[in-house]
């Protein structure tokens, strides 16, 4: 069961990294248009009356909030792709408390990270960013603390099925 649900993750981590490699690989203006088509749901979903803007004032409103969009896109993506690493690494959920899987998971998307943003060099209208692998590894830290903490609740849980009478 456990080397199923490794490798499960292990495909989890190898799609979702492809996933990224395709959205690296759109040009600056596909990548525009992608932020943009974000900002937009968040607008109808968040911003009374948004629906009923013009169009002059939603642009103004998705060029403010593009930045933010991208950097969350970057933060979550990680952390996404660290929980999935995380899952292949981890041999068991009683191993949990232990720091290799973590620094593996941490590891593999942070590089993950780097290799990304050279990839975007070549990209037309992209460019590769420090900052971007910083806002990816924290990403990816925080994706880590999510599965640390969804391990302990699982692990609670599995514990109180197999202890009846406690608590």
């Amino acid at each position: 069961m456990q080397k199923k649900r490794r490798r499960l993750f292990l495909a989890a981590a190898i799609l979702w990294m492809a996933v990224i490699f395709l959205f690296s690989s759109r040009d600056g203006e596909l990548s525009t248009q992608d932020s943009y088509r974000t900002g937009e749901i968040i607008g109808e979903m968040f911003v009374e009356g948004y629906k009923e803007w013009t169009p002059d004032r939603k642009l103004v409103f998705l060029k403010q909030i593009d930045h933010a969009v991208r950097k969350t896109a970057h933060f979550s993506e990680y952390a996404l792709l660290a929980m999935f690493w995380f899952g292949a690494f981890l041999p068991a959920l009683s191993q949990m408390f232990r720091l290799r899987p973590y620094g593996l998971s941490w590891f593999a998307a942070a590089l993950y990270a780097v290799t990304d943003e050279l990839h975007q060099l070549f990209v037309a209208e992209r460019a590769g960013s420090p900052m971007d692998v910083g806002i990816d590894s924290l990403g990816a830290a925080a994706g880590l603390l999510a599965a640390f903490l969804l391990c302990l609740l699982l692990n609670h849980s599995v514990f109180r099925k197999s202890q009846p009478g406690i608590l």
